[in-house]
């Protein structure tokens, strides 16, 4: 995964798939959860009330699928922790504002690279 700040090297649709994995509430909790360490489901669980395990069990995979977590079967149980490196790339993919001056639109440019009056 590239966290290239050059607007040719991201690959947008790879970075909107893990956006709309975190635009819901239920899998940003799962996600807050996870940043005190790793937990099973069941333990996951214990933090929902009326969401049943199997509905869980379709956010964790959804997180699973877009990188933002990691899940290691022991037995029984599947262990699932975050992805902070996944997660660091997800906070470089937005644009900070910082860095490159601001460019003039070429169709403000006037001669000589100044900047002509009128328009926006």
């Amino acid at each position: 995964m590239n966290v290239s700040t050059d607007i040719d090297t991201i690959d947008f649709d790879e970075q909107a798939a893990a956006f709309k994995a975190l635009a819901d509430p239920t899998r940003l909790r799962v996600l807050h959860i996870l940043a005190g360490g790793e937990h099973c489901v069941c333990e996951i669980q214990n933090h929902f009330e009326a969401i049943p395990q199997n509905l869980l069990s379709h956010h964790l995979r959804v997180l699973k699928e877009a990188g933002l977590v990691s899940a290691e079967k022991r037995g029984r149980w599947v262990y699932y922790h975050l992805n902070r490196q996944r997660l660091k790339e997800l906070r470089a993919a937005i644009p900070s504002g910082r860095g490159k001056k601001k460019r003039l639109c070429s169709c403000r440019v006037g001669p000589a690279g100044r900047p002509m009056g009128g328009g926006r």
